[in-house]
């Protein structure tokens, strides 16, 4: 081998490093990881929960993803409590309204849409986004990924829009949407996502090597440093921030390694509450993937064979996340949940 031939080495190695983001990390075994449970003070996740609750979400809801609605039929909700239907104007726009019809109350559910007009199933009542003296429409948006309710909230007042995050061109990222019911209220959905220190203990099938940078954390943003698992050898390190743009979303954004740019958006919309009285929340969650290399097209091309592995990746977390937010709950209701 030359010297020429030698001197090159490191920086081809540096070069298919920076190519291909993959690292031999292997997983440690739990009587090798360093315990967390010191750097999860309750306090502080007590504290971060409280600045989270007391941002405005202007009486905005998710109520599901955008290919929910399409244009020939109406979908019902609920949400906090309320009947809410859904469908589509001439444009293509988001309606939303009370979910009863104002003629004899009947379901607006699985009604035909005729050019932006809802007929009711059972006496062919007309509705329109305009709506009349019977029937008051609520705010509606929808983003291009999910969709959104305006309900007026006492505490919240209403504004013109949903405090989006901010997300990459969609046609220029891939993305799916997870939905999983639990029965929690949704301050015990961000309370889980505010407390990152479980990530490696409770899924080390998806995360090792978790630390979360105090220098660069307050009570608004959490800074951790994480590598995602691919195998027990091999993971993709990167670094993401935990942040609340309203009092029932937290967004996960990678700031720094292989995508950045990429979110996972965790809405928690209260629905009600089931034959015991029990709360129930549906988590909807985004994912929103994104990346600057060159064959991310490839993956752009391949988004609908993706979706359904990212949606069984988000549901595995939160089978057992809910597990974590119902826990939450019970133990509050009980008064038992330990003191900060």
């Amino acid at each position: 081998m030359s010297l020429r031939t030698r001197t090159d080495l490191p920086s081809k190695t540096a070069s298919l490093r920076r190519r291909i983001p993959i690292t031999r990390v292997p997983q440690p075994s739990q009587d090798r990881m360093r315990s967390t449970w010191r750097q999860a003070k309750p306090a502080r996740i007590a504290k971060a929960l409280e600045v989270s609750q007391a941002q405005n979400s202007g009486g905005w809801f998710v109520a599901g993803a955008s290919g929910d609605v399409g244009r020939t039929t109406s979908v019902t909700r609920t949400i906090a409590g309320r009947e809410v239907v859904l469908w589509r104007n001439r444009t293509g726009g988001l309606v939303a309204g009370p979910g009863a019809c104002p003629h004899l109350g009947a379901l607006l559910d699985k009604c035909s849409v005729v050019d932006g007009t809802l007929y009711c199933r059972w006496h062919g009542l007309a509705l329109d986004e305009q709506g009349d003296r019977s029937w008051s429409p609520y705010r509606a948006f929808d983003d291009g990924v999910l969709l959104w309710v305006g309900l007026p909230v006492p505490g919240e007042p209403a504004t013109p829009r949903p405090a989006l995050p901010a997300r990459t061109s969609l046609d220029q990222s891939v993305f799916a949407v997870m939905t999983e019911l639990g029965v929690c209220e949704p301050q015990d959905v961000i309370a889980n996502r505010l407390d990152p220190w479980h990530g490696a203990w409770f899924h080390p099938y998806s995360f090792s090597h978790l630390t979360v940078d105090d220098n660069a954390s307050d009570d608004k943003t959490l800074t951790v440093d994480v590598t995602f698992r691919l195998s027990r050898t091999w993971g993709v390190p990167v670094r993401a921030e935990f942040s609340c743009p309203d009092a029932r979303t937290i967004v996960m954004r990678i700031t720094e390694g292989e995508g950045v740019g990429s979110v996972v958006e965790t809405h928690a919309t209260p629905l009600g509450t089931d034959e015991r009285g029990q709360p129930l929340t549906m988590v909807t969650e985004a994912t929103i993937a994104h990346s600057g290399r060159p064959g991310f097209a490839i993956a752009r091309w391949m988004a609908p064979l993706l979706r359904p592995s990212i949606r069984k990746t988000a549901r595995r977390l939160w089978v057992d996340d809910l597990l974590y937010a119902e826990r939450r709950y019970e133990l509050r209701a009980r008064g038992e949940f330990p003191s900060p």
